[in-house]
């Protein structure tokens, strides 16, 4: 079980800092190779570990598509090289049964904005390095997906490699309210676990209930499903964001996947389909995301914690004071404006729960200090 860290502050400050700031982007510009038509319809080039293919939902996506083959600007943290190819050149014939479906996914897309313009993969070492690294390049909402990620990135600068079965991706967005970047997640979180519900109402079958644990996996069934993670960094007066999910569809290892949570209701139970979920999850975040903006997290907060695992959780705070070991017993009262845990202890003092050199440990109710 992978803890989480925190830190325990009384009397809490109006606004502290929470969200990461990466490093500045890498200056160089790694090259890269665009194929022809008749390289790109070949089943070696589609299926290698260096393949970008660029797809827009209208015609003035689908030319930035070509503008940004055509400049080969895109640049990635590694040397790698790779090969651009336009969906309009990619041959269906060689795709895999199991490839990511660009067509049904556009088709079943409703936004004005979001998840637009795509770039898929069959294999990619990270869809957050695409994204973040080229983020001046593509325009905002772009997403990436890959149908299999080696190196996707989570928090404390976790790896993990992902199997084929689960929807993998991450996209772009513009903030210019630093105080509100930090919500961003829960926004995230929020549109995922209500999509996967609405893809279920419109089958006819109870809801695979998906709850957030804060404050940025997913879990199904007590077991961990899914999470998110969301860089930025500062330019021009605003912050430019990236925003990554990964979550279990079809495969049930290492831990579970949604459709084991449909096989519950019915052996003969509706599959999940990734395509579907990637465009239910950006109908919705695009909604909510204007709510967020115009009227502020306020009115997201309810479902929010319908939502999530910690309204009214108890857990003991253990901080060390010279060589004693003090506890607290605080009980979880929701969220801060910054983003924080906000707690109240047995003697009626707030708290803020903090990310900060600590390990919480929700499942067994306790916050402890890393002592040295």
């Amino acid at each position: 079980m992978r803890s989480h860290l925190f830190h325990l502050v009384r009397n809490p400050l109006p606004t502290p800092s929470f969200f990461y700031l990466p490093k500045a982007r890498l200056a160089t510009t790694i090259r890269l190779s665009n194929l022809s038509p008749l390289m790109a319809s070949t089943a070696s080039d589609i299926n290698s570990t260096s393949s970008l293919v660029l797809c827009g939902k209208s015609l003035a996506e689908n030319e930035i598509a070509k503008t940004i083959k055509k400049n080969n600007t895109l640049k990635l943290p590694d040397s790698s090289e790779i090969s651009i190819i336009l969906r309009s050149e990619l041959d269906n014939k060689f795709l895999k049964v199991d490839s990511f479906g660009i067509d049904l996914f556009m088709n079943s897309l409703s936004t004005h904005k979001f998840g637009r313009f795509l770039i898929w993969s069959p294999r990619l070492s990270s869809t957050h390095d695409v994204v973040s690294h080229n983020f001046c390049e593509l325009p905002i909402g772009a997403v990436c997906v890959a149908d299999v990620q080696t190196k996707g990135r989570g928090r404390s600068k976790n790896v993990w490699e992902s199997p084929l079965g689960c929807l993998l991706f991450s996209f772009t967005l513009q903030m210019e309210d630093g105080r509100v970047v930090p919500l961003l997640q829960y926004v995230v979180s929020l549109a995922i676990t209500e999509a996967i519900k609405d893809i279920c109402d419109k089958i006819g079958l109870p809801s695979v209930d998906v709850k957030i644990k804060w404050p940025n996996d997913l879990y199904l069934n007590g077991l961990k499903v899914g999470g998110i993670l969301c860089t930025s960094t500062y330019r021009s007066k605003k912050f430019n964001v990236s925003a990554g999910i990964g979550i279990n569809v079809n495969n049930e290892k290492p831990t579970t996947c949604l459709d084991m949570a449909l096989r519950e209701f019915s052996m003969k139970a509706y599959q999940f389909k990734r395509e579907d979920v990637l465009a239910a999850f950006f109908n919705k975040f695009e909604n909510f995301f204007d709510l967020f903006m115009n009227q502020g997290f306020q009115t997201l907060e309810p479902l929010y914690y319908k939502t999530w695992l910690h309204s009214g959780q108890r857990v003991i705070v253990q901080e060390k004071n010279e060589d004693k070991v003090i506890e607290h017993v605080v009980t979880i009262q929701g969220l801060t404006s910054s983003g924080y845990l906000l707690a109240v202890g047995d003697d009626n003092q707030m708290c803020e729960l903090h990310p900060d050199g600590n390990s919480f440990d929700f499942f067994k109710g306790l916050v402890k200090r890393k002592l040295e």
